[in-house]
Order: structure tokens, then sequence, then C-alpha cells
């Protein structure tokens, strides 16, 4: 019984395959349980037989106890669980048996598919490393050939050029014996001349002798017949009175209708010129000469069945402004209506402030023709400058209707002469319009623009009557430019049908509000460009649709354009920090209204200046 628990405990932590341990020796006879700790171990191996014995007692004390029984049962289901286990143990090493024999199998297919791959990539290698060779023998073939062409080529040229050369040695070879042969040729003829005309020569003689005796003869006999001719004419015009008196008459008839037709036609030319033809100086006119009046007949009615406009129309200004240049034009319509004397107006300011186009307006509005000089037209005109003003003048004093002379840029050739070195062509010329402007004239009225008026001579300033200083618009004149040209720009061709522009849907009023805020410190010519910006952005679109972002973007720039150009005339020294212009280098500073249209009493008596300068 104890030997089956034994057996039954030795095989229970051991796998069914192990081998079992040798049994231990016996104790020695007479030994006791209490020695065991001093009996020497197993010889043949370091096992220690103690837990033997101690299993061997223990299991004489469960024979003699009354449980032996239920601890057989218990060790034969141990005994089955561990044979269970055996078996699951079994299982699973040939499972992972057949693991491994599938993994092999994996293994030997991945092997073999690189095989297969490295042969593929082998073959595709040889391939197109035959496909290099061949594409080589095919670019070697072509290279011989073309080598082989070049070669025939250069024998041909070779050829050619031998050819050449041989047809032209025969044409110089010909053409030299030819040569030889034309001069043989002359030579000969010469020498036969010479021989005949030295056989023949007292007959040509005496043949030239005869034909100078006709020829003189021939001569003499007309003198007489013209000498008789003309003598008795005259002996009988001479004998005749009536005929002499008659040719006299005439003649001094001839001479005298030849030099009135000479004046006469100098005398028309120049009052077909003051009154129909455009002088050179003027750049811009509403009056039609006779030519335009041909060429625009349906333009030309139009105009004269045009009614006055309103001064101000299209034109935005300050309120203060705008209320002393509605009261210049109001004056300047009644003085043309009563014949009075016009007044002579200074307008100064930043450019693009509209002081060209309030120039056009006020001459429509009074019904007066306008005409546009620049002052940079007169200087290099030079000696002919004096002439050209005086043809200006004249002109403007032909019109019926009365001229409004704009002068833009005026401070070009109207500066100081004291103080600007001016050239002698150009003094002459400034003199001669002080000349023509030294009286106000009930023909055309005056009107100067400047960006720099501190740079007149103060002759020019005495002849200015009215001074208007055109500012940069405020934020209200600002939001009325932008409305104007946002009407004029986006809306009338968005709405006209006609033309490819688009507009988005957004609040147009809120928007150009926004803008005028942006837009602070530029002219109404800068605003107008910006809405001119807008219609070409909504042109270059691919749907021809203007959005507020582009609207956006092009006040950006033109914001930023705008500061860029103050920061260069910063720099330049052109504006002060404020923005207003420095004077220039050399002159007087700038003259309020007062001082310019101080009394000549002033100045001195002799009607000079106190450095001499004429006035």
């Amino acid at each position: 019984m104890s030997w089956l628990f034994g057996l039954n405990k030795g095989q229970s932590g051991a796998p069914p395959d192990a081998p079992v341990p040798p049994a231990p020796p016996p104790p020695p006879a007479g030994g006791s349980g209490s020695g065991s700790g001093d009996r020497p171990k197993d010889k043949w191996s370091n096992f220690d037989p103690t837990g033997l014995e101690r299993a061997a007692q223990a299991a004489k004390e469960l024979d003699r106890s009354r449980h032996a029984k239920d601890a057989l049962d218990l060790a034969r289901m141990q005994e089955q669980t561990v044979q269970l286990e055996h078996q699951t143990r079994i299982k699973e090493y040939e499972a992972a048996v057949e693991q491994l024999k599938g993994d092999q199998i994996r293994i030997q297919a991945d092997e073999r598919r690189k095989t297969l791959n490295e042969e593929t990539k082998q073959h595709q290698s040889r391939a197109q490393y035959q496909d290099k060779l061949a594409r080589q023998r095919y670019d070697e073939q072509l290279r011989q050939q073309q080598l082989l062409n070049e070669e025939n080529l250069r024998k041909q040229e070779e050829s050619v050029q031998k050819q050449e050369a041989m047809r032209r040695a025969t044409v110089e070879h010909e053409m030299e014996l030819r040569h030889k042969n034309e001069m043989l040729r002359v030579e000969a003829e010469s020498k036969a001349r010479a021989r005949v005309e030295r056989e023949n020569a007292d007959i040509i003689r005496e043949q030239i002798r005869l034909k100078a005796a006709e020829h003189r003869q021939t001569v003499l006999e007309s003198i007489r017949t013209a000498g008789a001719v003309f003598g008795e004419g005259f002996r009988a015009f001479i004998s005749d009175w009536d005929k002499v008196t008659a040719t006299v008459a005439g003649l001094s008839l001839l001479a005298v209708g030849v030099y009135s037709a000479r004046n006469a036609t100098a005398v028309a030319g120049r009052y077909i010129e003051a009154r129909l033809g455009k002088p050179s100086l003027v750049r811009e006119t509403s009056r039609f000469t006779v030519v335009e009046a041909l060429k625009h007949p349906i333009k030309m009615a139009k105009r004269l069945k045009s009614k006055p406009q309103d001064a101000l129309e299209g034109v935005v200004l300050c309120p203060t402004l705008e209320e002393r240049v509605r009261d210049i034009a109001i004056a300047t319509r009644n003085t043309r209506q009563n014949r009075g004397l016009y007044r002579n107006i200074l307008m100064y300011g930043p450019p693009g402030t509209g002081k060209t186009l309030f120039a056009k307006k006020l001459a429509m509005h009074s019904g007066m023709d306008y005409a546009i000089m620049t002052g940079g037209d007169v200087a290099p005109m030079g000696r002919d400058g004096v002439t050209a003003m005086h043809k200006v003048f004249d002109w403007a004093g032909t019109s019926g209707r009365g001229l409004l002379l704009f002068v833009d840029e005026a401070d070009a050739f109207l500066r100081k002469r004291s103080s600007e070195r001016i050239s002698e062509d150009l003094r002459a010329t400034l003199n001669a319009f002080l000349y023509r402007t030294g009286e106000q004239s009930k023909k055309f009225m005056l009107v100067l623009a400047s960006n720099q008026p501190e740079q007149f001579d103060w002759a020019i300033n005495d002849r200015i009557d009215e001074i208007v200083n055109f500012m940069l618009p405020g934020l209200e004149e600002r939001e009325r430019l932008v409305r104007l040209y946002f009407d004029r720009y986006v809306l009338e061709p968005a709405t006209g049908g006609r033309q490819r522009l688009k507009l988005a849907q957004f609040d147009y009023g809120l928007k150009c509000s926004e803008i005028a805020k942006r837009v602070e410190g530029m002219s109404g010519r800068e605003i107008s460009k910006l809405a001119v910006a807008w219609q070409a952005a909504a042109y270059s679109s691919e749907d021809g649709v203007l959005t507020e972002a582009m609207i956006d973007a092009r006040v950006d720039d033109a914001v930023r354009q705008h500061r860029q150009k103050m920061d260069w005339l910063h720099g330049e020294g052109v504006l002060d920090n404020e923005g207003r212009p420095f004077p220039a280098k050399g002159s007087a500073p700038p003259l309020k209204a007062q001082e310019v249209l101080r009394p000549l009493q002033e100045v001195p008596s002799d009607q000079s200046k106190p450095d001499g300068t004429p006035v």
C-alpha cells in the first residue's frame, strides 16, 4: 500500500515518459529515524533519501488510519488528472509540431517566392542589359551612318567647290581672252580711223570751213532782219503818243495790283489764323475751328443749342469753398451778360483737387469758351515764345462769346525774375504775358492754377483779383466723391446691360462710407482712379462679378500706394510733417491773400522793384 502511494506520488511530479529514479538503498540495520540526519548521502548522486523515508513513515501512518481508502481514491483521482494533463501536453506537442510543419511549409513557400522574384529580377536585368546593348549597337550604327553621310557630304562639297573653281577659272579665262580680243579690235579700228582721217584731212577741213561760213552768213542775216523789224516798231511806237501813255499806265496798274494782292493775302491770312486757327500753345479748347465744324457738324449744332450748365455739376468741394466758387461763377456769368470786365483768378492747392474741372465748368456755366494751356510748353519754344504768346491773346480776343484762358502749372514760366535763374527768352515771354494782361479785359478771363503759388513773380500777383485755395477733401466730401464715382464707373455699367460687368449683393451705401474713412488724405483724382480700378477688377475676373472682397483689395492697394507717395514727398522735403508744401529753395515763404493783394502803392513810383527789375 505504501509502495503504491509512494509510486503514485513519485509519478505525480514527472511526465509519463520520464525515467524512474532508482530506489534508495535501505537504511542500515539497527538504525532509527532519529539518526537519519547523520546518514551519508548516496554516493552515486546527490539525492537525499530522507524525504522518501518520511514519505514511507507517513504511508505507514496512513495505513493505520481509518481514512486510507479515501486517500487511495484521492490518489487515484490525482493520477487520472496527471494522466489527462500528460495527454493534453502530448496534444499540445503534436499541435506545436504541426504548427512547426506549417511554418516550415510557409517558410519554404516564402523562400520559393523570393527565389522566383530574384529570378524575375535577374531576367529583367538581363533583358534590360540586352536592350541597352541593342540600343548602344543601334546608336553606334547611327553614329557610323552619320559620320559616313557627313564624309559623303564633305566630299560632295569639295567636288562642287572644285567644279565651281574650275568654272570660275574658265569664265575668267574666257573674259580675259574676250578682253584681249576687244582691245585688239579697238586698237585696229583706232589705227584704221586715224589712217582714214589722215588721208581725208583736207576734205574734212574744207567741209568745216564751208559750214562755218554758212552759219555766219545766216546769223548776220537774222540780226539785220531783227534790227530792222524792232527799229521800225520802236520808231512807230515813239511817234504814237497814245500808245506810250497806255503802256505806262498798264505797267503802273500791274505793279499796284501785285503789291495790293500780296498785302491783302497777308492780312487775310493773319485774320483767318487769329479767328479760325488754334494757337500752338493751346492744348484744349471748346472753340470749334472750320475744319472741326466740317468734320463734326452734328456736334457743332448740339454745342450751339446747348444751355449753360451748373458750375458745380460733378464737382465736390467743402461747403465754404463751394459757396465761394459758386459766387465766382454767378459773378462771371453776369459779367459776360452785362459785357463787363472779367476778374482774374488764382487757384492753388494739391494736384487732383478739381481746379481744371472747375475751370471748364465755370466757362460752360457762364456761356464762355475755354482754352487750356500749360506752363511747361512755353520754355521749350525759346525765341518763338513771345510770338506764340501774342498769338494766344490775339486769338482769345476774337472770341465772340468770351474766352476763359486756363493756365495749368502756371509757375513753370511765371517765376520771379529777380530771384529765379531764367533764360532771356523765357524772360521776354513773361514780359509779353505781363504786357497782354496789364489791364482787365472784356474779351478773356485769366485763370491760373499752381501747386506752388509762392514762386510767382510779383507782377503776376498784382494781376490776380481772386485767390481760391482748393484743399484736399474732408470725410463728407470723400464720401460724396466715392458715391459719385461708384455710380459712374460701377453701377451705371452694371445696370446698363451693354458691358460685361456685374455687381455682387452687399450694402453699397455702407461700403462707400467705410471706403471714405479709409482713403483719408487722398484727392478727388485718386478716388476716381480707385473707382476705375474697381471696374478693371470686374472686367479682369472670369465671371465679371465685382465682389466686396475685390473692392477692399483695391482700396488697400490704393491706400498703400498713397502712403508711399507721401513718404517720397516727405523724404524729398516737398511736404512738412503736417502735409503742407515747403517753400521752394531761394524763394520767399508762402504769401497770404492779404499780402498777395497788397496795393501797388508799396511798389516804388518808378514802376520798378527795389532791385531795378521792371514790373
